[in-house]
């Protein structure tokens, strides 16, 4: 019989988003318009919640301090990407501050935003993953002792764990769990 008070254990795949869920533009991605959902994105979340993941998006989003948009802009482009992906994300964290303007423990390679969502959602951070495309993604990970994924065109050896997108990640990252 479970104890009442006992902690879940769930699982969940912490994702970052420019370059992983969205394309990289090389700049600040804020109108809906420019935000072009990566190929293989939908699947791959799919995948992952039929798995039962919880997916977590944790963003920085330093143009909202730099003043060349706004909240409002961001959220559109997040309902783009559920639009676009089936309402599959159970939650996105935002960090909008930047060192030039503020300090902030939320973003990256800070981990506030992980430690948020894994006490709020009672998450097991051995039943974790992060999967980003900066090795700022990787650091804040380790900070939680959750493993990273690094995607994009690194060089082998660039971290322990590396795929050429989300949709390889997960399908890594099904594999590993087995």
């Amino acid at each position: 019989m479970e104890k009442q008070n006992q902690p879940l254990k769930r699982k969940a795949v912490f994702l970052d988003r420019d370059g992983v869920l969205n394309v990289e533009r090389g700049d600040y991605t804020w109108r809906p318009s420019d935000f072009e959902v990566e190929v293989g994105v939908p699947e791959a979340l799919s995948l992952l919640k039929q798995n039962g993941y919880l997916l977590i998006v944790i963003t920085n989003q330093a143009g909202i301090a730099k003043g060349l948009y706004t909240k409002a802009d961001v959220l559109a482009c997040h309902g783009k990407l559920q639009q676009t992906c089936d309402n599959a994300i159970d939650a996105i964290y935002m960090a909008p501050g930047h060192p030039s303007v503020s300090e902030s423990l939320s973003r990256k390679p800070n981990s506030l935003m992980l430690e948020r969502a894994m006490a709020k959602y009672r998450l097991d951070p051995s039943q974790c993953w992060f999967i980003g495309d900066q090795l700022r993604d990787v650091q804040a990970a380790q900070k939680c002792n959750i493993p990273a994924v690094l995607v994009g065109p690194y060089p082998v050896g660039t971290h322990t764990y590396q795929q050429k997108n989300l949709l390889a990640a997960a399908q890594w990252l099904l594999v590993q769990q087995k």
